[in-house]
């Protein structure tokens, strides 16, 4: 494939140079250290970086040209190539050189604040248990035909989403399932890809760092659910309780399901069983219905299942078939995880960090019926500072007893991320510590805690770092609170 092949229907502000129009490309690549001879290096502008100063080392490594949404660099005798938007040239460039990916794949993309991992794992499981090979794409990781891969962003970048498609195509996969970040969207990194299906989970206030206000951020999200560069999903399923789910309006080409507790939504979710130990309720679909059990806990969660029976649905499965797969999918890594050394309290950790998301937490937590709920939360610093104090009004107005400590401080002082929270956390009369060493936190929460109490760690969920000003420790909450139980002398009896 040649030049003008790869950049076909890319807008442009400038011609594609004449010697580089009908050059051969081998490949794509927008990390110069990656480039291989005859491909074409895109280079991103960014508000740390600036891709035009690699150039010269893509070209030594055997580039045809450069792409960028950037003029060229003055005196640089570089082939250049000047497009209207970066990341979109290369998401179009992508689908020129590896292929519309629907072709092979059907596409499930999930939006929303809170739940995207947890709905992607569940539609997952349900795809295999149905006999689909499958990739599920997201915050945690990338599992691409039962590997396990690492993942760097929420969503990838959208050269590495078609090099994991093609991974998939190679091993007879069929099905995608992938979180799509607002950043994603807005960005452009999902750009030209067409998704059979789209879900909506809920939103609420979150990156508020990167988007203007609320209104833009949930019209990043709605990106989704419209053509944008390829054709509008074929299905919505959207949570018909939010109100900004109410407010997405899909066009006609689109099938909308909604699903809730509300006698409006076409599949709800009645009868509803809650304990520690699990969930259960009947799934009701046009006068279906289907008994659903899952070990995840919480009416969070019986949102989640619904969003991804309403995918199921989507691809044509009958509901007891999306039952069992359903029953399959035992956890989500640190979403409500449990951590037992044998206790005499229950001590669980999630990766709730945003208002809304704690609240639901917290809330998950008072469900099981504990004597106390003692909750530990940070915030993290570089990010939106308005939701700090939100989420320590959270914190204080549903706890019993609150430990305030450090999240991924970055490069904030971690003590003024700890006293925006406290403005909220104070309105409340919640006893409560300070303690900014997270591990110390830890330590103090387990020393409160009394038989028939439960921990809430919240915050880093899954994560297995912090982010401090000059360095990234290893810190993994899990971890971290078994050591912390197992000082205090607690056991797993099989141990």
């Amino acid at each position: 494939m040649d030049t003008k092949a790869v950049l076909a229907g890319v807008p442009m502000r400038t011609g594609i140079p004449a010697e580089v129009r009908d050059h051969p490309v081998s490949g794509l690549e927008y990390d110069s250290r990656k480039i291989g001879p005859n491909y074409l290096f895109f280079a991103f502008s960014g508000a740390r970086d600036d891709g035009r100063r690699y150039t010269r080392q893509a070209m030594e490594g055997g580039a045809v040209a450069v792409v960028s949404e950037l003029p060229g660099l003055t005196g640089e005798a570089i082939p250049w190539i000047q497009v209207e938007h970066g990341r979109r040239a290369l998401a179009a460039a992508c689908r020129n050189f590896y292929g519309a990916p629907e072709r092979d794949l059907k596409l499930t993309g999930v939006t929303g604040t809170n739940g995207k991992t947890t709905v992607t794992y569940l539609i997952d499981a349900v795809l295999r248990h149905a006999g689909r090979v499958s990739a599920v794409l997201g915050t945690i990781g990338n599992r691409v035909a039962g590997e396990q891969l690492k993942a760097v962003n929420t969503t990838p970048e959208s050269l590495d989403l078609y090099r994991l498609f093609e991974q998939l195509r190679a091993k007879g996969g069929t099905h995608v399932t992938m979180e799509v970040s607002s950043h994603a969207l807005a960005l452009g990194r999902v750009y030209a890809l067409e998704f059979h299906t789209a879900v909506f989970t809920n939103l609420s206030q979150d990156h508020l760092d990167f988007h203007a206000s609320m209104e833009d951020y949930f019209e990043a999200k709605r990106m989704l659910f419209f053509a944008n560069g390829a054709a509008a999903p074929k299905w919505a399923v959207i949570n018909g309780d939010d109100e900004y789910g109410r407010r997405l309006a899909p066009g006609e080409g689109t099938k909308v399901l909604t699903y809730g507790f509300g006698a409006g939504a076409a599949l709800r979710a009645e009868d509803v069983e809650l304990g520690f130990d699990g969930l259960r309720f009947a799934l009701r679909y046009r006068g279906a219905e289907a008994v659903v059990r899952s070990s995840l806990v919480g009416e969070v969660n019986v949102y989640n299942i619904l969003a991804a029976c309403g995918a199921g649905i989507s691809y044509g499965l009958e509901l007891e078939m999306i039952a069992a797969g359903i029953a399959e999918c035992e956890a989500v890594a640190g979403r409500f995880e449990r951590v037992d050394e044998g206790q005499p309290f229950l001590f669980v950790v999630d990766y709730a960090h945003t208002p809304d998301a704690l609240k639901n937490a917290i809330r998950v937590a008072r469900s099981l019926k504990p004597k106390r709920v003692i909750t530990v939360f940070g915030c993290g610093g570089d990010r939106d500072r308005t939701k700090r104090p939100l989420m320590g009004m959270a914190a204080g107005e549903l706890s019993d007893f609150v430990v305030l400590t450090s999240d991924n401080p970055r490069s904030e002082d971690p003590l003024n991320i700890i006293n925006d929270a406290l403005v909220g956390l104070r309105r409340y009369d919640t006893p409560h510590l300070v303690e900014a060493d997270r591990a110390r936190a830890i330590r103090l929460a387990v020393e409160e805690a009394r038989p028939g109490d439960l921990i809430l760690l919240a915050g880093k969920g899954h994560e297995t770092y912090q982010i401090l000003r000059d360095q990234t420790i290893g810190f993994d909450d899990r971890e971290r609170a078994r050591e912390v139980l197992r000082e205090f002398g607690y056991r797993r009896k099989q141990e």
